[in-house]
Protein backbone atom coordinates (compact mmCIF):
# COMPACT_ATOMS: atom_id res chain seq x y z
CA UNK A 1 0.00 0.00 0.00
CA UNK A 2 1.13 3.21 -1.00
CA UNK A 3 2.09 5.85 1.27
CA UNK A 4 -0.71 7.94 0.25
CA UNK A 5 -2.91 5.33 0.89
CA UNK A 6 -1.48 4.13 4.34
CA UNK A 7 -4.34 1.46 5.99
CA UNK A 8 -5.98 3.83 8.40
CA UNK A 9 -7.63 3.13 11.94
CA UNK A 10 -11.47 1.98 12.13
CA UNK A 11 -11.81 5.20 14.10
CA UNK A 12 -9.81 7.39 11.45
CA UNK A 13 -11.27 5.57 8.11
CA UNK A 14 -15.18 6.82 9.69
CA UNK A 15 -14.09 10.07 10.26
CA UNK A 16 -12.55 10.63 7.25
CA UNK A 17 -15.20 9.31 4.95
CA UNK A 18 -17.58 11.75 7.22
CA UNK A 19 -15.76 14.73 6.83
CA UNK A 20 -15.29 13.91 3.01
CA UNK A 21 -11.81 13.47 3.41
CA UNK A 22 -9.87 10.55 1.05
CA UNK A 23 -9.91 7.14 2.53
CA UNK A 24 -7.70 4.14 1.86
CA UNK A 25 -10.91 1.89 2.14
CA UNK A 26 -14.55 2.26 3.06
CA UNK A 27 -15.66 1.27 6.64
CA UNK A 28 -17.45 -2.14 6.60
CA UNK A 29 -19.81 -2.37 8.83
CA UNK A 30 -23.29 -3.76 9.78
CA UNK A 31 -25.16 -0.86 11.71
CA UNK A 32 -28.16 -2.78 12.25
CA UNK A 33 -26.78 -6.41 12.78
CA UNK A 34 -28.61 -9.35 11.62
CA UNK A 35 -32.21 -10.72 12.92
CA UNK A 36 -32.47 -13.34 15.43
CA UNK A 37 -34.02 -15.50 12.61
CA UNK A 38 -31.00 -15.25 10.13
CA UNK A 39 -28.38 -16.08 13.10
CA UNK A 40 -30.82 -19.12 13.79
CA UNK A 41 -30.22 -20.38 10.01
CA UNK A 42 -26.65 -19.49 9.40
CA UNK A 43 -26.10 -21.42 13.01
CA UNK A 44 -27.94 -24.71 11.31
CA UNK A 45 -25.18 -23.85 8.94
CA UNK A 46 -22.64 -23.89 10.43
CA UNK A 47 -21.96 -20.33 12.40
CA UNK A 48 -20.41 -21.02 15.58
CA UNK A 49 -21.13 -17.33 17.45
CA UNK A 50 -24.24 -15.09 17.79
CA UNK A 51 -23.12 -12.12 19.99
CA UNK A 52 -22.84 -8.85 17.86
CA UNK A 53 -19.70 -8.19 18.50
CA UNK A 54 -18.13 -11.24 18.31
CA UNK A 55 -19.74 -11.82 14.56
CA UNK A 56 -18.56 -8.16 13.97
CA UNK A 57 -14.71 -9.85 14.43
CA UNK A 58 -15.90 -13.14 12.46
CA UNK A 59 -16.93 -11.94 9.68
CA UNK A 60 -14.26 -9.36 9.13
CA UNK A 61 -16.14 -5.68 9.64
CA UNK A 62 -15.07 -2.73 11.59
CA UNK A 63 -16.22 -2.76 15.26
CA UNK A 64 -18.81 -0.01 16.32
CA UNK A 65 -19.98 0.25 19.62
CA UNK A 66 -23.67 1.31 20.14
CA UNK A 67 -25.44 1.98 23.40
CA UNK A 68 -28.94 2.53 23.01
CA UNK A 69 -29.14 4.82 26.24
CA UNK A 70 -32.24 3.02 27.77
CA UNK A 71 -35.05 6.12 29.11
CA UNK A 72 -36.98 3.66 31.33
CA UNK A 73 -36.03 2.72 34.79
CA UNK A 74 -37.10 -0.98 36.24
CA UNK A 75 -40.50 -1.43 36.75
CA UNK A 76 -41.70 0.97 34.32
CA UNK A 77 -45.58 -0.36 32.84
CA UNK A 78 -45.42 -1.55 29.42
CA UNK A 79 -47.61 -1.83 26.44
CA UNK A 80 -49.79 -4.30 26.52
CA UNK A 81 -49.22 -4.92 23.26
CA UNK A 82 -47.42 -3.40 20.04
CA UNK A 83 -48.31 -0.09 19.71
CA UNK A 84 -50.57 0.37 22.15
CA UNK A 85 -50.42 3.06 24.54
CA UNK A 86 -49.17 3.09 27.66
CA UNK A 87 -50.46 6.46 29.29
CA UNK A 88 -53.26 8.36 27.35
CA UNK A 89 -53.68 11.82 29.44
CA UNK A 90 -51.21 14.76 31.16
CA UNK A 91 -51.90 13.01 34.46
CA UNK A 92 -50.90 9.32 33.62
CA UNK A 93 -47.99 11.11 32.41
CA UNK A 94 -46.91 12.62 35.87
CA UNK A 95 -47.78 9.21 37.70
CA UNK A 96 -45.16 7.50 35.04
CA UNK A 97 -42.99 9.98 35.39
CA UNK A 98 -40.73 8.13 38.04
CA UNK A 99 -40.14 5.33 35.83
CA UNK A 100 -38.66 7.43 33.39
CA UNK A 101 -35.45 9.56 32.70
CA UNK A 102 -32.66 7.44 34.68
CA UNK A 103 -29.70 9.06 35.85
CA UNK A 104 -26.91 7.50 35.78
CA UNK A 105 -28.03 5.92 32.43
CA UNK A 106 -24.94 4.00 30.99
CA UNK A 107 -22.47 1.14 32.53
CA UNK A 108 -18.94 2.91 33.22
CA UNK A 109 -17.14 -0.84 33.01
CA UNK A 110 -18.08 -0.70 29.31
CA UNK A 111 -18.07 2.70 28.55
CA UNK A 112 -14.31 2.52 30.14
CA UNK A 113 -13.24 -0.28 27.97
CA UNK A 114 -14.90 1.00 24.96
CA UNK A 115 -12.73 4.38 25.89
CA UNK A 116 -9.57 2.66 25.27
CA UNK A 117 -10.51 1.13 21.93
CA UNK A 118 -11.70 4.09 21.02
CA UNK A 119 -8.63 5.92 21.79
CA UNK A 120 -6.36 3.03 20.43
CA UNK A 121 -8.64 3.86 17.21
CA UNK A 122 -9.67 0.49 17.15
CA UNK A 123 -13.20 1.56 17.39
CA UNK A 124 -15.76 4.11 16.40
CA UNK A 125 -18.48 4.60 19.61
CA UNK A 126 -22.07 5.59 18.76
CA UNK A 127 -25.05 6.02 21.07
CA UNK A 128 -28.31 6.01 20.17
CA UNK A 129 -31.49 8.00 21.97
CA UNK A 130 -34.86 8.30 21.66
CA UNK A 131 -36.16 11.00 19.07
CA UNK A 132 -39.26 13.39 19.65
CA UNK A 133 -41.52 11.21 17.74
CA UNK A 134 -40.15 7.97 18.32
CA UNK A 135 -40.90 8.40 22.40
CA UNK A 136 -44.18 10.07 22.07
CA UNK A 137 -45.12 7.52 20.23
CA UNK A 138 -44.00 4.77 22.59
CA UNK A 139 -45.54 6.17 25.55
CA UNK A 140 -49.30 7.18 23.40
CA UNK A 141 -49.50 4.57 21.56
CA UNK A 142 -49.01 4.73 17.01
CA UNK A 143 -52.78 6.38 16.59
CA UNK A 144 -53.48 7.99 19.20
CA UNK A 145 -49.84 9.66 19.21
CA UNK A 146 -51.19 11.20 15.64
CA UNK A 147 -54.40 12.40 17.04
CA UNK A 148 -52.37 14.05 20.00
CA UNK A 149 -50.57 16.22 17.57
CA UNK A 150 -54.19 18.25 17.14
CA UNK A 151 -56.18 16.72 20.82
CA UNK A 152 -53.12 17.10 23.10
CA UNK A 153 -50.41 19.20 21.95
CA UNK A 154 -49.32 20.42 25.78
CA UNK A 155 -48.98 16.57 26.53
CA UNK A 156 -46.09 16.50 23.58
CA UNK A 157 -44.64 19.52 24.06
CA UNK A 158 -44.55 18.95 28.09
CA UNK A 159 -42.81 15.18 26.90
CA UNK A 160 -40.47 16.36 25.07
CA UNK A 161 -39.17 19.42 26.65
CA UNK A 162 -38.62 16.49 29.44
CA UNK A 163 -37.27 14.59 27.19
CA UNK A 164 -34.29 17.48 25.79
CA UNK A 165 -33.17 17.82 29.39
CA UNK A 166 -32.98 14.56 29.90
CA UNK A 167 -30.75 13.80 26.68
CA UNK A 168 -28.22 16.95 28.07
CA UNK A 169 -27.91 15.28 31.38
CA UNK A 170 -27.34 11.89 29.87
CA UNK A 171 -25.20 13.08 26.56
CA UNK A 172 -23.01 14.76 30.12
CA UNK A 173 -22.30 11.62 31.29
CA UNK A 174 -21.57 9.49 28.01
CA UNK A 175 -19.13 12.17 27.50
CA UNK A 176 -17.36 11.54 30.88
CA UNK A 177 -15.90 8.44 29.33
CA UNK A 178 -16.03 9.03 25.89
CA UNK A 179 -16.88 11.81 23.78
CA UNK A 180 -18.97 9.76 20.70
CA UNK A 181 -18.09 9.72 17.06
CA UNK A 182 -21.45 9.85 16.52
CA UNK A 183 -25.29 9.45 17.54
CA UNK A 184 -28.48 8.52 16.33
CA UNK A 185 -31.36 9.71 17.25
CA UNK A 186 -34.27 6.83 16.84
CA UNK A 187 -37.32 7.95 14.85
CA UNK A 188 -38.88 5.62 12.39
CA UNK A 189 -41.23 9.15 11.13
CA UNK A 190 -41.46 7.91 7.79
CA UNK A 191 -43.22 4.67 5.76
CA UNK A 192 -42.76 3.59 2.20
CA UNK A 193 -44.81 6.54 1.47
CA UNK A 194 -43.16 9.33 3.06
CA UNK A 195 -43.10 11.36 6.70
CA UNK A 196 -46.33 10.46 8.79
CA UNK A 197 -46.37 13.81 10.00
CA UNK A 198 -46.59 17.53 7.75
CA UNK A 199 -43.32 20.07 7.95
CA UNK A 200 -45.44 22.01 10.23
CA UNK A 201 -46.10 19.73 12.88
CA UNK A 202 -42.24 18.56 12.56
CA UNK A 203 -41.68 22.23 12.85
CA UNK A 204 -44.18 22.92 16.01
CA UNK A 205 -43.77 19.69 17.93
CA UNK A 206 -39.95 18.23 16.47
CA UNK A 207 -37.67 21.02 15.49
CA UNK A 208 -37.48 23.41 18.85
CA UNK A 209 -36.42 20.52 20.93
CA UNK A 210 -33.65 19.34 18.41
CA UNK A 211 -32.78 23.17 18.03
CA UNK A 212 -32.09 22.75 21.43
CA UNK A 213 -30.02 19.70 22.11
CA UNK A 214 -28.08 19.56 18.98
CA UNK A 215 -25.71 22.51 20.03
CA UNK A 216 -24.63 20.48 22.64
CA UNK A 217 -23.17 17.70 20.62
CA UNK A 218 -22.25 19.88 17.59
CA UNK A 219 -19.90 21.66 20.37
CA UNK A 220 -18.19 18.55 21.14
CA UNK A 221 -17.80 17.21 16.93
CA UNK A 222 -20.47 14.60 17.88
CA UNK A 223 -21.85 14.06 14.24
CA UNK A 224 -25.49 13.82 14.48
CA UNK A 225 -27.62 11.45 12.83
CA UNK A 226 -31.17 10.24 12.14
CA UNK A 227 -32.48 6.92 12.18
CA UNK A 228 -35.88 6.57 10.08
CA UNK A 229 -37.21 3.87 8.12
CA UNK A 230 -39.09 4.27 4.90
CA UNK A 231 -39.13 7.34 2.35
CA UNK A 232 -36.97 9.92 4.20
CA UNK A 233 -36.85 11.89 0.72
CA UNK A 234 -39.06 14.92 2.04
CA UNK A 235 -38.13 14.87 5.96
CA UNK A 236 -34.13 14.86 4.92
CA UNK A 237 -34.57 18.77 3.76
CA UNK A 238 -36.62 19.34 7.51
CA UNK A 239 -33.83 17.34 9.21
CA UNK A 240 -31.09 19.73 7.79
CA UNK A 241 -32.90 22.30 8.10
CA UNK A 242 -33.34 21.61 11.91
CA UNK A 243 -29.43 21.36 11.95
CA UNK A 244 -29.28 17.18 11.69
CA UNK A 245 -26.19 16.16 9.82
CA UNK A 246 -27.26 12.72 8.39
CA UNK A 247 -29.65 9.91 7.67
CA UNK A 248 -29.60 5.89 8.00
CA UNK A 249 -30.98 3.47 6.69
CA UNK A 250 -32.29 4.91 3.31
CA UNK A 251 -34.46 1.64 2.54
CA UNK A 252 -34.40 0.72 -0.97
CA UNK A 253 -37.52 -0.64 -0.80
CA UNK A 254 -39.16 2.78 0.09
CA UNK A 255 -38.33 4.16 -2.89
CA UNK A 256 -35.00 6.14 -1.60
CA UNK A 257 -32.65 6.86 -4.24
CA UNK A 258 -28.90 7.72 -2.51
CA UNK A 259 -27.93 9.88 -6.00
CA UNK A 260 -30.76 11.98 -5.75
CA UNK A 261 -30.09 12.66 -1.73
CA UNK A 262 -26.64 13.09 -2.77
CA UNK A 263 -27.29 15.92 -5.28
CA UNK A 264 -30.20 17.59 -2.92
CA UNK A 265 -28.09 17.35 0.05
CA UNK A 266 -24.54 17.50 -1.16
CA UNK A 267 -22.99 17.89 2.35
CA UNK A 268 -25.12 15.38 4.56
CA UNK A 269 -24.03 11.93 5.59
CA UNK A 270 -25.42 8.86 4.76
CA UNK A 271 -25.10 5.31 5.98
CA UNK A 272 -26.90 2.23 4.52
CA UNK A 273 -28.84 1.75 1.62
CA UNK A 274 -27.49 -1.15 0.25
CA UNK A 275 -30.74 -3.52 -0.81
CA UNK A 276 -31.27 -6.09 1.19
CA UNK A 277 -33.79 -7.53 -1.22
CA UNK A 278 -30.66 -8.11 -3.39
CA UNK A 279 -28.86 -10.49 -1.04
CA UNK A 280 -30.86 -13.92 -1.87
CA UNK A 281 -29.98 -14.09 -5.00
CA UNK A 282 -26.28 -14.24 -5.38
CA UNK A 283 -23.48 -12.74 -6.76
CA UNK A 284 -24.60 -11.19 -9.86
CA UNK A 285 -27.84 -9.24 -7.74
CA UNK A 286 -25.49 -8.01 -5.19
CA UNK A 287 -22.54 -6.94 -7.69
CA UNK A 288 -25.26 -4.80 -9.35
CA UNK A 289 -26.15 -3.45 -6.66
CA UNK A 290 -22.64 -2.37 -5.38
CA UNK A 291 -22.32 -0.73 -8.71
CA UNK A 292 -25.43 1.27 -8.27
CA UNK A 293 -24.07 2.86 -5.06
CA UNK A 294 -19.95 3.12 -6.41
CA UNK A 295 -20.57 6.44 -7.99
CA UNK A 296 -22.13 8.23 -4.89
CA UNK A 297 -19.86 6.21 -2.27
CA UNK A 298 -16.94 7.60 -3.85
CA UNK A 299 -18.17 11.61 -3.13
CA UNK A 300 -17.58 10.59 0.36
CA UNK A 301 -19.70 10.92 3.52
CA UNK A 302 -21.54 7.74 2.51
CA UNK A 303 -21.04 4.07 4.02
CA UNK A 304 -23.05 1.59 2.50
CA UNK A 305 -24.68 -1.07 4.54
CA UNK A 306 -27.67 -3.23 4.46
CA UNK A 307 -30.93 -1.11 4.53
CA UNK A 308 -32.15 -2.76 7.31
CA UNK A 309 -31.45 -5.77 9.68
CA UNK A 310 -29.85 -8.76 7.00
CA UNK A 311 -33.28 -11.09 6.40
CA UNK A 312 -33.54 -14.51 7.40
CA UNK A 313 -33.82 -15.12 3.46
CA UNK A 314 -29.91 -14.77 3.08
CA UNK A 315 -27.97 -18.11 3.25
CA UNK A 316 -24.52 -18.08 5.44
CA UNK A 317 -23.00 -18.72 2.12
CA UNK A 318 -24.96 -15.74 0.29
CA UNK A 319 -23.59 -13.28 3.20
CA UNK A 320 -19.86 -14.39 2.79
CA UNK A 321 -20.68 -13.35 -1.31
CA UNK A 322 -21.66 -10.12 -0.07
CA UNK A 323 -18.61 -9.49 2.43
CA UNK A 324 -16.63 -10.61 -0.47
CA UNK A 325 -18.16 -8.38 -2.63
CA UNK A 326 -18.46 -4.98 0.02
CA UNK A 327 -14.20 -5.79 0.47
CA UNK A 328 -13.94 -5.52 -3.03
CA UNK A 329 -16.10 -2.28 -3.61
CA UNK A 330 -14.56 -1.02 0.11
CA UNK A 331 -11.16 -0.88 -1.47
CA UNK A 332 -12.80 0.34 -5.23
CA UNK A 333 -14.19 3.61 -3.08
CA UNK A 334 -11.11 4.33 -1.18
CA UNK A 335 -9.18 4.36 -4.98
CA UNK A 336 -11.78 6.53 -6.72
CA UNK A 337 -11.52 9.28 -3.08
CA UNK A 338 -7.97 9.46 -3.09
CA UNK A 339 -8.09 10.67 -7.62
CA UNK A 340 -10.51 13.05 -6.00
Amino acid sequence: MSQQAKEMTTRERFHAVMNFQPFDRLPMIEWATWWDKTIDRWQGEGLACRDRYDLYRHFGLDVYYQNWVGITKKGCPKAPSHGAPIIRTMDEYEAIKPFLYPLPCVNPEQWKRWAAEQARGDAVVWITFDGFFWFTRCLLGIEPQLYAFYDQPELLHRINRDLSDWILKALDEVCSYAVPDFLTFGEDMSYNHGPMLSKPLFDEFMKPYYRKVLPAMHERGILTVIDSDGDVTEPAYWFEEAGLEGILPLERQAGVDIAKLRREHPRMRFIGHFDKMTMPHGEPAMRAEFERLLPTVAKGGFIPSVDHQTPPGVSLANYHIYLKLLREYADKAGAASRKG
